[in-house]
């Protein structure tokens, strides 16, 4: 229903955030709150998830996340709070190894993921990662990347483009300018 939403982070708290957007407050679930900064401007990539008895839609901050995240409760014995506490450390991508190698004993660590339910991730995910880009992206990048969303840049094409710059350490506007340079070309 919602791919994303843009707007203020208004509040904090334990397992959410509020996202303010045309004066309205999207409580938005997520697997690491503190990774946002108050009243900040932040793209949030949201998935909806509905049940008999709630509606609950969780927040990420990038769409790789949120692929990881919509893999991950499409194994059995996964909901989304499981799948939440797998991605709360940040970088998933020692998940993603784990789940190549079939480490077991790697996946247990997390709350509520037992023996057999490590078993059953590694049987219905290992092999199916590949697409899910586990690039750890750094602040500036990140804002450089939703910076040419909001100019009207598909997805695709920034990617495409910062696979080529993601080597050095730029700020921000640096990063832009050489997007835009690769792009224009």
């Amino acid at each position: 229903m919602y791919a994303y939403i843009f707007g203020k982070i208004k509040k904090i708290c334990t397992d959410y955030v509020i996202l303010e957007n045309n004066n309205i407050g999207y409580k938005i679930i997520t697997p690491n709150p503190y990774l946002f900064v108050l009243n900040e401007m932040r793209l949030v990539y949201t998935y909806l998830y509905i049940r008999e008895d709630a509606q609950d839609l969780y927040g990420f901050k990038t769409i790789e996340e949120k692929e990881f995240f919509e893999k991950l409760i499409s194994v059995t014995g996964i909901g989304p709070k499981s799948a939440c506490a797998i991605l709360a450390p940040g970088d998933y991508s020692d998940v993603v190894s784990a789940i190549e190698r079939g480490d077991v004993s790697y996946l247990t660590k997390f709350p509520k993921v037992g023996p057999k339910t490590a078993q059953q991730i590694i049987l219905d995910l290992k092999g199916k990662l590949g697409q899910i880009n586990t690039l750890v992206i750094n602040k500036e990048l990140e804002d450089a990347y939703e910076a040419l969303l909001a100019l009207g840049y598909k997805a695709k094409e920034i990617e495409k483009v910062f696979k080529q710059i993601t080597e050095t350490q730029l700020t921000t506007q640096e990063y832009i300018t050489k997007a835009l340079q690769l792009m224009l070309k």
